[in-house]
């Protein structure tokens, strides 16, 4: 009896010692991904101004086709619904939200985007693009005026780059795709017709999608935490801030 008993203790102190050890190894994995957790949060706004009063001129500029990413951060539907891959958080809880009540109530800005979430961010962790699409939506195009994305890496500090499109729809676009159809209406001879096919034709080589680059944002900066930067071209801006959640002694 006594043998069995000393076993039983044994067995009792074994598993005793695991699970602590269990514990310990979760309290430390906990200790250490909280290390690197923080709090993004960022406020994308427009400038409420005359876009023909822009100076800038981006009609030249090439813009590089959609990243191809599955992660979205901010995606407004062509309904107004609002998806997004993250876990986002109220916008009431966030230090961003008083900077952006205070810029909308301004009367100058309007806010397009409010999105706050948690999320670690160890060393060499590299981001994959978060998408991004807001502003009110281009009939002509099929999408959102804003569109673009927002990447967050860290090499020894917090890294965030910004590649963001402002568009509006092509007046000189549109404008000559009327006048085509009007010439085409208005062909009475045979002449005229074959005038008006080859109008036809050549606008057929016109962009399907009758869009202009207002302006962008392409900037890679450096975050430091518990600061607000502001990123920003002449008719849109990027409000960013990072709070280092710190771990739960």
């Amino acid at each position: 009896m006594q043998t069995d008993g000393n076993r039983l203790c044994r067995l009792l102190a074994h598993t005793l010692l695991t699970a602590l050890l269990a514990a310990t190894s979760m309290v430390s994995h906990a200790q250490q991904t909280s290390d690197d957790l923080y709090r993004a949060e960022f406020v994308i706004l427009e400038r409420i101004a005359d876009p023909g009063a822009v100076t800038e001129r981006m009609v030249n500029r090439k813009v590089e086709p959609p990243v191809n990413t599955g992660k979205a951060l901010y995606v407004v539907g062509r309904g107004g619904s609002v998806s997004s891959s993250l876990k986002l958080v109220n916008r009431n809880q966030l230090h961003l939200g008083n900077a952006a009540n205070r810029l909308e109530n301004s009367g100058k800005y309007k806010v397009l985007m409010s999105a706050g979430w948690y999320e670690a961010f160890p060393p060499n962790y590299k981001g994959e693009p978060l998408r991004i699409e807001i502003g009110d939506w281009l009939e002509q195009a099929g999408q959102r005026e804003i569109e673009g994305n927002i990447t967050i890496d860290r090499q020894r500090y917090l890294h965030v780059a910004v590649h963001l499109n402002h568009w509006q729809e092509s007046k000189v676009a549109a404008s000559a795709i009327t006048e085509g159809d009007s010439a085409i209406t208005q062909s009475d001879s045979a002449e005229a017709v074959g005038t008006s096919a080859t109008a036809s034709a050549e606008l057929n080589l016109q962009p399907e999608v009758p869009l202009e680059l207002l302006t962008w944002i392409r900037e890679t900066r450096r975050m430091r935490s518990e600061e607000i930067h502001f990123l920003d071209s002449p008719t849109i801006g990027v409000l960013v801030f990072f709070k280092k959640v710190e771990p739960k002694q």
